[in-house]
């Protein structure tokens, strides 16, 4: 693992209090991605060099021709986590506080808990990226990639990759309904009936045959009211679905079972 990997991995390790997995490929967009899965995210710290915050945040400090990163503390900030005992020397580069997301959520669990079963009721895929929806009754999963026939499965879709979470997208029928919203406009892969997508987050289930993992909330954006029309961001907000990875292939056909595994 390159050092400045390890580094952040330490630093988010002491901020949160446990362990954090190694990344996978680049190391900030895994980072990203599996904190947005915790209710968590990295905010962007304008000027870091100047930067004072009495609690804990990251800098990344250039030294020589080498990056490291430092967990810094207080204000003004110093130093608190310095594996290279820099001491204070070095370049200030980039800034992160690590903030929750949604302050309202509770600090465990914050998706819910996994229970009960749901049902496929409907399957779209788009070729491209802004292409229209069109309804399926059945489509091939591919492991690691996405239904065939949709533009994620080609890694042509808006948000495709590399990263966790831009194979497969769901949303609960009865959401869409409640607002109004046809399904071909929320621009997801699976609609779903029954199910609590939200506690899906972080948990694997199958549809069907295949098997998948939920990764994070797809929440609403401005690009999605751009293509689907303005007003749906607010009613949308932590119920715009899911978004997963494929762990095996399979068909996925309507009318097939959601079952969150034990």
């Amino acid at each position: 693992m390159p050092p400045l990997d390890a580094e952040l991995r330490d630093a988010l390790s002491l901020i949160l209090g446990s362990d954090v997995p190694a990344p996978e490929g680049d190391a900030m967009r895994f980072y990203r991605q599996w904190l947005a899965e915790q209710n968590l995210g990295l905010v962007a710290v304008a000027n870091p060099s100047r930067f004072e915050w009495p609690g804990y945040w990251i800098a990344r400090v250039r030294a020589g021709e080498a990056d490291h990163a430092v967990v810094m503390f207080g204000v003004p900030s110093g130093p608190l986590h310095d594996q290279q005992a820099l001491g204070g020397g070095g370049s200030i580069e980039e800034g992160w506080v690590l903030a929750r997301l949604d302050l309202q959520l509770p600090a465990d669990d914050p998706y819910g808990a996994a229970h009960g079963a749901g049902s496929v009721a409907g399957i779209l895929v788009a070729p491209a990226a802004e292409a229209s929806m069109v309804r399926v009754g059945t489509a091939r999963a591919v492991e690691g990639r996405g239904l065939e026939g949709d533009r994620y499965h080609d890694g042509r879709g808006t948000f495709s990759g590399p990263g966790r979470g831009y194979q497969l997208t769901l949303v609960e029928a009865e959401v869409l309904e409640e607002i109004g919203l046809p399904w071909e406009q929320a621009r997801r892969n699976i609609i779903t009936r029954g199910a609590d997508l939200n506690a899906l987050v972080g948990r694997r289930f199958t549809v069907g045959e295949v098997q998948c993992i939920g990764r994070r909330l797809a929440e609403p954006c401005s690009h999605l009211e751009r293509l689907s029309g303005p007003g749906i961001l607010r009613p949308l907000v932590h119920r715009g679905g899911l978004r997963a990875d494929i762990l095996s292939s399979g068909m996925v056909v309507t009318g097939d079972r959601l079952v969150p595994e034990a």
